[in-house]
């Protein structure tokens, strides 16, 4: 279910080496309020809680919809894609304004936010369900994710083979309710404070965009 809100604050207890520590942070939700010049845009890169928080943060996204892509069985189930026999894996719809952010930034965000040398895994999530992926809707979009591959691959930055899949889209399927805005209304969960949090922490340190808040 989306919220009309901007944004929710939670409290969130961050576990460190040190010792713990509370740190209030702003969550990120998607709107129901559509642009005129509304584009889509379909990215896999792991759990989709992540992907979620990760481009609603962004200035021009105005929503991002948990779901499935990339496999073959219609209106699979969250139990079904992860027995991994469906295909598809963990999907974000995007809604963005072009005329406020580019494909091209969705794209650098996308591989900002992922390890995209890991193969059907992301972190502790492991399965083709998890495997990193975009989905193209147009030939200009498939040659700017090649071009960002391209250029990541150049840049040295990982020692790894990039393995993220660049597939054109076929359908897309939301994932059940309980798992919209899933980090806002789930900030006690255990994985979210381990694992979801300190990744979208690390993307905010390193990304170098336009965030909302």
């Amino acid at each position: 279910m989306k919220f009309s809100l901007a944004a929710i604050s939670i409290l969130f207890t961050l576990a460190s080496c040190a010792q713990p520590q509370k740190k209030p942070l702003t969550i990120p939700l998607g709107s129901d309020q559509k642009s005129p010049h509304e584009a889509v845009a379909y990215f896999a890169e792991g759990c989709f809680w992540h992907a979620e928080i990760v481009f609603q943060s962004l200035t021009g996204v105005r929503d991002a919809v948990s779901g499935y892509a990339g496999g073959t069985t219609k209106n699979p189930s969250y139990d079904a894609v992860g027995t991994g026999s469906t295909g598809h894996t963990e999907t974000v719809q995007v809604f963005y304004d072009p005329q406020k952010i580019s494909y091209a930034t969705l794209v650098n965000a996308f591989l900002a936010s992922q390890d995209p040398t890991e193969l059907n895994r992301q972190g502790p999530d492991v399965g083709t369900q998890y495997r990193s992926a975009a989905f193209y809707s147009s030939n200009s979009e498939k040659q700017i994710l090649e071009t960002a591959i391209k250029d990541l691959t150049a840049s040295k930055k990982y020692s790894d083979k990039i393995v993220t899949q660049v597939a054109p889209f076929t359908n897309f399927y939301p994932a059940e309710a309980y798992h919209q805005e899933y980090i806002a209304h789930n900030g006690t969960n255990p994985y979210v404070q381990r694992v979801s949090i300190p990744d979208y922490l690390r993307f905010r340190n390193i990304f170098k965009g336009n965030f909302k808040l």
